[in-house]
């Protein structure tokens, strides 16, 4: 099936059966059924097999999924096969937190340039790279391949950065900043929201007291 008819869903849950069979794979578990992975990850095994199924018949009826060969695949489907190279800007406090997380390391996506607008953090070095003015982006970009951007700037300059990165031939990006962000709609934007989150997550706080206090009422009644 072509990928444009694939949900965003499923897509988003591709990395974390990824990460549970690397895990897996660390403790030389060599097969997983879907049942198992759905008591797991808490998702129904049904979800999980059609989902697989999407991109091929990976499994064995009676006997499940192999997991060296389905790491093999899902990171082929991913693209994490091929180098990837990442470019990240605002080197903040979130910036350097980003570019220290061995996640980046793991694969063959890499931030391999950093930005800023700011003087005093031109000429910084974080995790071994030197931070960058936004004049180098658009070569940087171009001289290393630069397929995917990080903004962790403040809101009123994402929209700015988004359009330089975009300019730049980057073809998605990944936003730490509170804005929903414009682009064309070749441009895959993912926006990491830490106060929404936070917000709908308060919403739930509670709920369970209430719940029960509002079943003991009708009962009562």
């Amino acid at each position: 099936m072509k990928s444009d008819k694939i949900s965003e869903a499923v897509v988003r849950r591709l990395p974390v059966y990824l990460r549970y069979l690397n895990e897996l794979h660390k403790r030389e578990v060599t097969t997983v059924s879907s049942q198992e992975l759905g008591q797991k990850l808490d998702l129904n095994p049904a979800q999980i097999r059609k989902d697989l199924a999407y991109f091929g018949d990976f499994g064995r009826k009676g006997i499940g999924y192999d997991v060296s060969y389905l790491i093999e695949k899902i990171r082929q489907i991913l693209k994490l096969d091929q180098r990837i190279n990442v470019a990240l800007v605002g080197a903040g406090n979130l910036g350097h937190a980003l570019s220290n997380y061995n996640a980046f390391l793991k694969d063959n996506m890499k931030i391999v340039a950093i930005f800023d607008a700011h003087p005093s953090k031109i000429g910084t070095r974080i995790n071994n790279l030197t931070v960058q003015p936004m004049e180098e982006l658009e070569r940087t970009v171009r001289d290393n391949a630069i397929r995917i951007g990080i903004i962790t700037v403040p809101d009123f300059e994402a929209q700015n950065v988004a359009n330089q990165l975009i300019s730049a031939g980057i073809e998605a990006i990944l936003n730490f900043a509170p804005i929903i962000l414009k682009a064309p709609a070749h441009i895959r934007i993912h926006t990491a929201d830490f106060t929404t989150d936070l917000q709908s997550l308060a919403y739930y706080l509670d709920n369970g007291k209430e719940e029960s206090a509002h079943e003991e009422t009708q009962v009562d009644g």
